[in-house]
């Protein structure tokens, strides 16, 4: 294993790729959401289209991220992480070149499987790159960088959406790739896990990406006109019989490793999802958890720059900056919400984040026309900026210390892809049931009766978070924590799209 240590050159270089890699991925969750009211315009889309642009990236990260650590494990990191890094390039030209909304749906989702193959990929590449007692701080400074890269995504996407045009939030990857790609290739060395054996659960990462894919699309298109009933519950069905189906081929091909055993039982296909994982009562209260937290947050981040366009009138550089303090916030206080929680428990910090984080959400909703930013949106997006920073930091430390040690890396992919269903999920149900279908988007007062109602729906889940923390979630979570593990929550982070993956013990990162 290389040695490289944090302030040498090598570790400068190192940092910048994985850290811009994963900037990449991450942006395009987010900084898109600004670019959609001129995407609509253009492209002659509707509240459907709009929704499966977002939905169509977020469905391929969640359903192949885990597999994409494995690739990584056991084919090289280095390797993995420049793969999906171009492939992302390439699909980010497609998206730009979109002649119709199908065009950039089918893209979005091609984004979606590259940034499954780069994202576990950075935070594997710098916990094997680094000497042991710099590996915290290398973390550390990955998870800031990420955070500032997130906050000046959704400015710089306002304003090449306002400058340039929507396609330009898409093709502004490609150079940024360009540079990822140079640096990898001179400067990051290469590593495996020689532990990584078995057979691929293929079949597992298929079964899960096609449950969501038809859960997804009943959910969208239930309320469409000229939409096939039969289509729309074949979907339906389809989704959760293959959900059903990747419950029981995990149990099954996890009972089957342990049975073999020996080497037998190593050279057996690996389940993708350890379904042991969930032995702890705690550790599957805080993934219940983290569902209704990020599926709230979801359509929030969907819904909230369009209403800014939409309803308030503002450009698409102020809607895109709007939700600044958000991030600041969470750079600036999740590490102390994290060291709170380990002196108190993260019971009341997690509970307390969510009420206040819902109480932001309803003022979120009372945002409407000619709505002033200063004296409406800024106390608003304060309000739940505080309650996130208060939540996130907490919610990943409890995840990684309720696991097994030995899984500590797939429970925090597990987090992850759980955070991303959510708002998979929740961004396809609620705004067609508040009503914004359609073109809605083109009626001020219609989106905004809507928009209102979604926050409402969007609150009540978070509230829901905040019950179930309270009498889930046990004041002692943190205390037997293994060394290793109480790292995370010391850092700061700057996740509004998912929980960030956190590191495994003894080197290895991310789902395995």
């Amino acid at each position: 294993m290389p040695d490289v240590r944090l302030g040498t050159g090598p570790g400068r270089w190192i940092l910048l790729a994985t850290v811009l890699g994963s900037s990449v991925a991450m942006l395009d969750s987010t900084v898109v959401n600004v670019a959609l009211p001129r995407l609509a315009r253009d492209l002659h889309a509707d509240m459907a289209d709009l929704q499966w642009t977002v939905n169509a990236y977020t469905l391929t990260l969640a359903g192949f991220i885990l597999l994409g650590g494995s690739l990584g494990d056991r084919y090289g990191r280095r390797k993995v992480f420049l793969v999906g890094v171009v492939w992302f390039a390439v699909a980010s030209v497609l998206c730009g070149a979109a002649l119709n909304v199908e065009m950039l749906v089918v893209s979005r989702a091609l984004q979606g499987m590259g940034g499954a193959l780069l994202t576990p990929g950075s935070l594997a590449i710098i916990q094997a790159s680094f000497a042991s007692d710099d590996r915290p701080r290398a973390v550390g400074a990955w998870s800031g960088l990420g955070g500032v890269a997130g906050a000046i995504g959704p400015f710089a996407g306002g304003w090449l959406v306002e400058a340039a045009g929507w396609r330009w939030v898409f093709l502004l990857n490609v150079p940024l790739v360009v540079i990822v790609v140079l640096v990898t290739v001179r400067h990051v060395p290469e590593s495996v896990d020689p532990r990584a054996r078995g057979r691929f659960d293929v079949s597992g990462a298929a079964l899960a990406a096609l449950a969501l894919a038809g859960t997804t699309y009943a959910l969208t298109e239930a309320p469409a006109h000229g939409v096939s009933p039969l289509l729309v519950g074949g979907a339906g069905a389809a989704g959760v019989a293959a959900a059903v189906a990747f419950v029981l081929l995990e149990r099954a091909r996890g009972r089957g490793r342990r049975l073999r055993g020996g080497r037998a039982g190593r050279d057996a296909p690996q389940p993708m999802l350890p379904l042991e994982v969930f032995g702890s009562r705690q550790f599957t209260a805080v993934n219940v958890v983290t569902f209704v937290m990020y599926g709230g947050m979801g359509v929030m981040f969907f819904l909230f720059v369009v209403n800014l366009q939409v309803v308030s009138g503002f450009s698409p550089i102020a809607a895109g900056t709007a939700l600044l303090p958000v991030t600041a916030l969470m750079l600036l206080l999740s590490s102390r919400a994290g060291a709170l929680a380990q002196k108190i428990g993260p019971r009341i910090p997690m509970t307390a984040g969510l009420v206040l984080a819902a109480a932001g959400m309803l003022l979120v909703g009372r945002i409407g026309k000619g709505a002033s930013y200063g004296l409406e949106v800024l106390p608003s997006v304060l309000v739940f900026g505080l309650g996130l920073a208060a939540v996130v930091a907490p919610l990943t430390a409890t995840v990684l210390a309720t696991a097994d040690v030995r899984h500590a890396g797939v429970a925090s992919g597990v987090n992850n892809a759980v955070a991303r269903a959510a708002g998979l999920l929740a961004v396809a149900a609620i705004p067609p049931a508040v009503g914004l279908t359609g073109d809605a988007f083109n009626d001020p007062a219609a989106f905004s009766h809507g928009f209102r109602l979604a926050m409402a729906s969007c609150a009540v889940l978070l509230l829901a978070g905040a019950v179930l923390s309270f009498f889930t979630v046990h004041d002692d979570a943190l205390a037997g924590a293994p060394p290793g593990q109480g790292e995370p929550e010391s850092r700061s982070h700057c996740a509004v799209g998912a929980p960030p993956l956190e590191p495994a013990p003894k080197g290895r990162a991310g789902p395995a």
